[in-house]
């Protein structure tokens, strides 16, 4: 049901019904508008946006769908290809959840809404379907849309079952183009070709999707409706209110957790559980309890540690007991979540640390620095090897020696060799792994900085370094842009990040005060086209 439809959207949605626009706000004519394209739920919002909509928590979409590619985001709209393999996932995801949706009485009767005189009730599935209409698709159905799922009482009535009705209008819900897909139409602004203003039920999805990773709440709903997000202060307002909100944690942790890299890990369920509920908890407590200078993240003196990861760091501040506690790291030579084994365990290579692909994380991820892939023809899956020395150090400093990989290695290895102490799940080491003549010094170099090259010790000297670079700030801007827009900056999109980055940097480095900057610029209640 609806595959056709669904088809259209993945070619091209502009036919797409548009609520009513909202009141006109003012766009400075110099100002350049930031592109969208039309953005398909990734898997976890697509879970997300169902169990708030019908209360499944089977998350069929992680389990059915093609991951999406992670860079480090999951929700870049250009990586996002239509397939047949998608729309029979979506097909099924929404089939299993009406059946178990009609299956549990509480939740059919609490969705529903109101209880159906007979199989052919038209006004009782009027009122679900205006309902849950409105909280699927994101802004109120037209008359004709409401007509057209009401006439699916017709198969109720056959099978004299009122809630074949009601499965069939949740299928088809569940599979509409305008849940599957953010869809951004707009009112064309005069003056400025390409650019469309968006209506209060679209900006309302901008900003659940953004702060929350789901669909908007009701009341979000009604203050799209009333007009209340036509101004930067009531923007400012609804984004606030959704930031108070639990749900805003839980997507301000997976932020992290993509950018980092630690939204899977390649370790055991009981450590990576716990490595994950370490970094969580001190990405929470910077954020949301403290609401302090965001660099705290990176700084911190202490981690939310259980037994386990105690254990395993060799932290000897734990006093015990089966939960969490926050932990001193004493003299254990850590600092911040670079020193959590969660981040610590990105550029893991040949069952063992790789102290390039540890480069590269730590340029691209934290400098918003690209690193060129290697020339054609070199094999990156052999490993380094030299005839003098098994050490790695030795090892890697001939490969590196190697013709035109030097110009990489030099501005690569070095920064990985500094945290090279720490092996792949983040424990504490003071020589090669099965090499115990192969000492690990912990000496790193950075490169690209201003005054030169710098010289570093361990995680801690790296941190230092890159919090005083000056650097940061706007790659924490940068990345924060890249998962609210679902891709990559483009230059003209640079006097937006740089505007970010001085408020950012000016007041403190707050980042909820980054994430309200984003949302009340004037330019986020208007789109231009891709």
């Amino acid at each position: 049901m609806r595959k056709a439809a669904l088809f259209l959207c993945l070619v091209g949605c502009e036919g797409v019904v548009s609520a009513p626009g909202d009141r006109p706000m003012s766009l400075d004519p110099e100002v350049e508008v930031s592109a969208s394209g039309i953005r398909r739920l990734s898997r976890v919002e697509m879970d997300a946006t169902i169990k708030d909509l019908v209360g499944d928590t089977a998350n069929g979409a992680q389990q059915l769908i093609t991951p999406d590619p992670t860079n480090p985001s999951d929700n870049d709209f250009q990586q996002q290809l239509a397939s047949a393999a998608l729309i029979e996932a979506l097909e099924r995801i929404a089939t299993e959840v009406a059946d178990r949706l009609i299956a549990d009485p509480a939740r059919f009767a609490a969705l529903v809404g109101c209880t159906a005189t007979g199989p052919g009730d038209a006004d009782c599935l009027k009122s679900f379907v205006t309902t849950f209409g409105r909280r699927a698709l994101r802004r109120p159905l037209t008359d004709e849309e409401i007509a057209n799922f009401v006439a699916l009482k017709s198969f109720a009535i056959e099978a004299n079952d009122f809630k074949v009705g009601v499965r069939l209008v949740t299928m088809a819900m569940l599979q509409e183009p305008e849940l599957v897909y953010r869809v951004e139409v707009g009112t064309a602004v005069a003056g400025r070709p390409g650019v469309q203003q968006l209506d209060g039920y679209q900006l309302a999805a901008r900003l659940s999707y953004f702060l929350w990773g789901t669909t908007p709440p009701d009341w979000l709903l009604d203050a799209a409706r009333d007009g209340q997000l036509s101004t930067p202060n009531g923007i400012r307002t609804a984004a606030q209110r959704l930031l108070d909100d639990r749900q805003a944690q839980a997507r301000v942790a997976r932020f992290h957790a993509l950018w980092l890299s630690y939204h899977r890990l390649p370790h055991a369920p009981d450590l990576v559980s716990a490595m994950q509920a370490e970094s969580a908890a001190l990405v929470d407590k910077v954020v949301f309890q403290e609401q302090g200078d965001y660099f705290d993240l990176f700084r911190s003196e202490a981690s939310y540690v259980n037994q386990t990861l105690a254990t395993h760091y060799g932290i000897s501040g734990f006093q015990g007991g089966a939960g969490f506690q926050w932990t001193p790291y004493g003299t254990s030579p850590r600092k911040g979540i670079l020193s959590h084994g969660s981040v610590l365990s990105a550029g893991a290579k040949f069952s063992d640390t790789s102290p390039t692909q540890r480069g590269i994380f730590i340029r691209n991820r934290l400098f918003c620095q690209e690193v060129p892939p290697p020339p054609p023809g070199v094999n990156v899956d052999e490993k380094p090897t030299s005839a003098a020395s098994s050490c790695k150090v030795d090892r890697y400093s001939a490969h590196a020696a190697n013709g035109g990989c030097r110009t990489c290695h030099q501005n690569l290895d070095p920064v990985g060799f500094g945290i090279e102490n720490f092996n792949k799940a983040g424990q504490w080491r003071d020589h090669d792994d099965g090499e115990p003549n192969c000492a690990i010094g912990g000496d790193g170099k950075l490169t690209g900085l201003p005054g030169g090259e710098k010289p570093f010790k361990g995680v801690v000297g790296l941190t230092d370094l890159m919090l005083g670079s000056g650097q940061m700030e706007q790659c924490t801007v940068k990345q924060v842009f890249r998962f609210s827009f679902g891709r990559n900056e483009k230059p003209a999109d640079l006097p937006f990040i740089a505007k970010l980055t001085d408020a950012f940097t000016g007041h403190g480095r707050s980042f909820q005060g980054l994430l309200l900057d984003v949302v009340t610029d004037s330019t986020y209640s208007f789109r231009k086209d891709e």
